[in-house]
């Protein structure tokens, strides 16, 4: 679809400002762009979320438009109207959004455990899985998917700028998004590296390897219920690993002096916290995946 009718020369500038009849053909004519813009933005919302109600803002804001355009400056309208458009529709989802910072906070841990647990098994993991690397239950995690469905903003900042023309959804990663995701491989690879060897082991084999955890239990001569335990153990010193060098504000800190139980634990976190960060740099990380992502081989 291309949106290209202007004003006539004459109606916009300072000296000659645009009548009535200017202004309703303007509007007429580019009255689909709103329309374009907001099935576009329908595509990314929840299904609550209503078009009559983003319509209302978006014909609001190309009237604006019209009134405020000024062809003197050599903007196409229809680039000008798109902005100031894109603009309303934002500010409208902003009015309508209910989910709070924590909510989007725990979406994004959330997102994030799948994507590292997906790239460490080779598979999707399942909702029991993804609660348990993030150390809460299946039910509270439902909760989680539950909000996220239900916010009204879920990702505006990917809401692409221009003209409506070149405001096709992009489904493929950016090069921004895929070095994130990289870098976070490689620091769930590090995280793995640095556990204590029977923790890493115990990973290793029943989530990279994924043996039964009875035969993981007859290797390291244990019960499956003490492997289990050890699982978990790792799956939350490997949580507060990445949380340490990717978001240290979701690090609870564990009260008592050095010579208490819970100083000796906070002690031992520190000590895997170092050892993570000191497991490479981000050249390291990187090199941990191709350019798409993907896990490489590690010599052994």
């Amino acid at each position: 679809m291309t949106l290209t009718i202007e004003l006539p020369a004459t109606a916009g500038t300072t000296h000659d400002a645009p009548s009535a009849r200017d202004l309703e053909d303007l509007i007429r004519e580019h009255m689909p762009l709103v329309g374009y813009l907001v099935r576009e933005l329908l595509n990314r919302v929840p299904g609550h979320v209503h078009a009559d109600d983003l319509s209302s803002a978006g014909f609001a804001a190309l009237l604006d438009a019209a009134r405020s355009f000024d062809v003197t400056r050599g903007i196409p309208f229809h680039r000008f109207a798109a902005v100031r458009i894109r603009g309303a529709l934002l500010d409208e989802l902003r009015g309508q959004d209910w989910a709070s910072r924590l909510v989007r906070a725990r979406a994004r841990r959330t997102a994030a455990a799948r994507q590292e647990l997906t790239a460490a098994l080779g598979r999707t993991p399942t909702d029991a899985e993804v609660a348990e690397f993030l150390g809460i239950g299946v039910t509270e995690l439902s909760a989680v998917d539950d909000d996220v469905q239900k916010a009204a903003l879920l990702s505006l900042q990917g809401f692409p700028a221009g003209a409506a023309e070149e405001m096709i959804a992009e489904t493929a990663e950016g090069p921004e998004d895929l070095l994130l995701k990289r870098e976070r491989l490689g620091y769930l690879h590090q995280a793995i590296q640095a556990l204590p060897e029977r923790l890493r082991m115990v990973v290793t084999q029943s989530f990279l390897q994924e043996r039964p955890l009875s035969e993981v239990a007859a290797e390291l001569g244990v019960t499956e219920s003490r492997i289990s335990q050890l699982r978990t153990e790792a799956l939350r010193m490997l949580r507060e690993g990445l949380n340490s060098s990717l978001a240290p504000e979701l690090l609870t800190v564990a009260a008592g002096g050095p010579r208490t139980r819970k100083g000796c634990l906070q002690r031992r976190r520190s000590e895997y916290f170092a050892r993570v960060a000191r497991q490479g740099n981000l050249h390291t990380r990187l090199a941990l995946t191709d350019s798409h992502g993907v896990p490489v081989a590690v010599a052994a």
